[in-house]
């Protein structure tokens, strides 16, 4: 309704408030013709039920009378002013008087304004925009995630590895921090498994999708043969040749996995690959089994003579597959044996022990090669060699291939 007419009423007796509705149809009806009768201006919706507030006072009924109107200004204001003359309820004198005609759509619009000044008042209460809180934020929210510890073995997994339909399988727990530091949560590691994987990661690979990403060189080669052999693999990634996942770049983590290669496809690429080299491989066996000299035959590097004593390359030649890495002193004594994944945080914490020598199953990377350096270390042997940038004077860096033929 548009507007709504207050009047007040006032009947010299007590009257109820049909007698009051009753009054006001019957004594409005034909004034102005068929087209200003109340009854059919209700029924067509012009106007609205007659509303009667009223209470008996001192032998006189009192109160107040409101009628709802859509009608436009001129009609409604002609509706109130027949209101006025009806003066009879019953057998009783009444008096009724128009008070105000409201504009339904004005006291709306005025609530609404009312309401946007309280707002708006509100609004300017509020703690003034802090830029830095709002920076502090987003940095909050792409913070690298905790390595967390996963299943009954506590490997090193991300966050979210129950939350996802698929996971990324890896080595070690360097490899999950580095995933981690470029936002992927649903990393989980075998933490370098020596010919076993973990059941959790064999139970998961059963509910998920799997994606195995392995290092690039021949250990991650191993490791990835031992995964598919025991759990459900469904993609392979791999880091780029000569390097671990742990050293990765967030776009080199991008790249490999969206170059991701369905386990059938690398299957069959891989089959390929063998009957390729079994030539080259039966070449390379017999070669090894030729008698070998008691020392090879010495090397120099800058103005640095080495030797390797016989015993260190058949020593050589039992790690491989082992992923282990062995660490002699100057009379090539061993003096320690570790995993070549911590092989980096041992030699820099091994203190009084003069290192001379370090042979290893697994890649030579930067990383070992400066740890070495600072620790004295004359010889490294591995079975590849990675991209060294800076190569320290007076270290000799080789591959078990340089030594073992």
């Amino acid at each position: 309704m548009k507007y709504l007419i207050r009047a007040r009423m006032e009947v010299d007796g007590n009257v109820d408030k049909p007698d009051v509705i009753g009054a006001i149809f019957g004594q409005t009806e034909g004034l102005f013709g068929s087209e200003f009768d109340l009854r059919e201006l209700q029924d067509k919706g012009r106007i609205g039920r007659i509303i009667i507030d009223s209470k008996q006072q001192g032998g006189k009924t009192v109160g107040e009378i409101i009628i709802p109107s859509n009608l436009d200004r001129v009609e409604t204001a002609l509706v109130a002013a027949m209101l006025e003359f009806v003066d009879k309820v019953g057998p009783y004198n009444a008096k009724i008087q128009v008070l105000s005609i409201v504009d339904v759509r004005f006291e709306k619009i005025k609530k609404i304004s009312d309401r946007a000044k309280e707002i708006l008042h509100q609004w300017f209460k509020e703690k003034p925009v802090d830029v830095k809180e709002i920076l502090n934020e987003i940095e909050s929210s792409v913070r690298t995630a905790e390595v967390t510890y996963y299943g009954p073995e506590k490997l090193p997994a991300g966050p979210d590895v129950d939350k996802v339909d698929t996971i990324i399988v890896v080595e070690g727990k360097a490899d999950v921090a580095n995933l981690l530091r470029y936002g992927y949560r649903n990393v989980i590691a075998i933490e370098g498994a020596k010919g076993k994987i973990p059941e959790t990661v064999v139970s998961l690979s059963k509910q998920k999708t799997v994606i195995a990403f392995v290092d690039g060189d021949h250990a991650g080669d191993l490791i990835l043969r031992e995964l598919i052999r025991v759990a459900e693999v469904d993609y392979i990634a791999k880091a780029p040749v000569g390097k671990e996942v742990e050293e990765l770049t967030g776009k080199e983590i991008a790249k490999a996995l969206k170059n991701v290669v369905p386990i059938q496809t690398y299957l069959q690429q891989t089959e390929k690959k063998e009957v390729a080299e079994k030539t080259a491989e039966t070449a390379a066996t017999q070669a090894t089994e030729q008698p070998l000299p008691e020392t090879n035959v010495p090397e120099v590097e800058g103005t640095f003579t080495y030797q390797v004593p016989q015993n260190v390359v058949e020593e050589l030649r039992k790690l491989s597959g082992t992923l282990e890495a062995v660490i002699y002193d100057s009379n090539w004594t061993e003096v320690g044996r570790v995993a070549v994944k911590d092989l980096v945080d041992h030699i820099v914490k091994l203190d009084g022990v003069n290192i001379h020598a370090i042979i290893m199953d697994g890649i030579i990377t930067q990383r070992v090669v400066d740890a070495a350096s600072v620790k004295g270390v004359r010889i490294i042997v591995g079975s590849r060699v990675g991209v060294i940038s800076k190569k320290p004077v007076g270290v000799a860096i080789l591959s078990a291939e340089e030594i073992l033929h």
